[in-house]
């Protein structure tokens, strides 16, 4: 026999705050709204949770239906639940953040998405909903997961210069960092694996390509080490 509820229920969705790193920039993935409300308003890539998955899992569906991500570093962010944050019902979202490395995904609108496309942080359209808040916060978590996880290597492609590595960690941290210091820390660490290619079709001097020793990083991480930029 069904159970019968005193309390209204509120109507839960999820919505995935996706970035990339391209030319120096973070970049922030949005698709434009198909329907009712917001109509044609830019907006994260997210929707109702199903009865029969979970968060997780509704999180990567949304991605792979809205704009046709299917395998990034997905992370569970925050909930918002302000009443009256969705002019349809009273709804409630979990929010995520993703990081993409660009040039191993091609970004397709599907479903309710008119389009999507990538936009650099500072340059960003007027959102629907209160999706600008969730932006903010998820910038606020990705600024402090980089400074003491490995995260921010998945916004590179696998094998990449250091000079690359520098200006993403300046990109999303928004400093400038010393070119020597940042170099001796980061090679310190024992975690970049120098390998015998350098970069190809550039202006200036080629430099070497490195890549990031995931299995290295898991051991020490066991060992008690800690990484800090």
């Amino acid at each position: 026999m069904a159970t019968t509820y005193r309390h209204a229920r509120p109507a839960l969705t999820v919505d995935a705050v996706v970035f990339g790193f391209d030319e120096g920039d973070i970049k922030l993935l949005l698709i434009q709204r198909g329907m009712k409300p917001f109509a044609g308003r830019w907006a994260l890539p997210g929707g109702f949770v199903r009865a029969d998955e979970s968060l997780d899992a509704a999180a990567r569906r949304e991605l792979r239906e809205e704009t046709g991500f299917s395998r990034v570093y997905l992370e569970q962010l925050y909930t918002f639940g302000e009443p009256g944050r969705d002019p349809r019902e009273r709804v409630v979202t979990v929010a995520y953040y993703a990081l993409v490395k660009l040039g191993d995904h091609r970004v397709r609108a599907a479903t309710d998405a008119r389009n999507a496309a990538w936009f650099c942080l500072r340059d960003l359209p007027r959102l629907a909903f209160d999706h600008r808040a969730i932006v903010d916060v998820a910038l606020r978590r990705l600024k402090g997961k980089v400074r003491y996880e490995p995260v921010g290597f998945e916004l590179l492609r696998a094998k990449f210069t250091l000079t690359q590595l520098q200006h993403l960690y300046e990109a999303v941290l928004e400093v400038t960092l010393d070119k020597r210091n940042f170099r001796k820390k980061i090679l310190g660490m024992g975690l970049l694996v120098e390998t015998d290619e350098i970069e190809r079709d550039v202006a200036h001097r080629a430099a070497r390509l490195y890549r990031f020793d995931g299995p290295r990083y898991r051991q020490l991480q066991k060992k008690g080490f800690n990484f800090e930029i």
